[in-house]
């Protein structure tokens, strides 16, 4: 096995370890030797890759922002209208955090500042509300900020209520219900492609 391969697959080992880890007892509590433990790497091998703990979570901190950017940057490019943007981005984040570990810290990480100073989800939602209300998408009198700042809230509150990432995008279903039922226009309607999410 080539070199750069195999280091590849050391340094990959390393962050999905050390996201399990941090998933399951939380950044503070997880240590290098368990992280270690759990990865099946030795001391030498990790500090090839990382100086410290704290390297590794800014790794992941940083590889969740560069999956958020993605994942924005192709719901951005579907051309479709800024509600359906929004409702389809949020969607699929749901899917990742439910699926996917190394995306589960990052996330964890970013909130805690760890390796990231925002993940620019607050941003996002309200650029999109923004650009729905001058769309003609909401109802007339939705104040699209404090629509903004809701839906925001309801979503984060939505990630923390569960002890389990499982059921996240069923959380998520249901806010988009309520929420689009008090600040859409009358007769809007999802784009097809997300009518199994809604």
């Amino acid at each position: 096995m080539p070199q750069q391969h195999r280091a590849k697959l050391t340094r990959g080992a390393i962050l999905a370890a050390a996201a399990e880890e941090f998933d399951l007892i939380g950044y503070e509590a997880a240590t290098l030797s368990s992280v270690l433990r759990r990865s099946g790497i030795t001391k030498g091998a990790f500090y090839f890759h990382f100086t410290a703990k704290e390297a590794v979570a800014e790794a992941l901190a940083q590889q969740y922002l560069l999956n958020l950017t993605a994942m924005r940057q192709r719901w951005s490019g579907r051309s479709l209208d800024p509600l359906s943007t929004l409702v389809g981005l949020t969607s699929e984040a749901a899917r990742g955090l439910e699926r996917d570990v190394v995306l589960r810290a990052g996330l964890l990480l970013a909130c805690n500042r760890i390796g990231a100073e925002s993940d620019g989800w607050y941003e996002a939602i309200c650029e999109l509300v923004l650009k729905a209300t001058e769309a003609g998408q909401l109802r007339p009198g939705v104040d699209p900020a404090e629509a903004a700042r809701v839906l925001y809230a309801a979503l984060v509150g939505a990630h923390t209520v569960g002890d389990e990432p499982e059921g996240l995008v069923d959380r998520f279903e249901e806010i988009w219900r309520v929420v689009l039922a008090g600040v859409a226009r009358d007769g809007w309607r999802a784009d097809a492609e997300l009518t199994g999410q809604l």
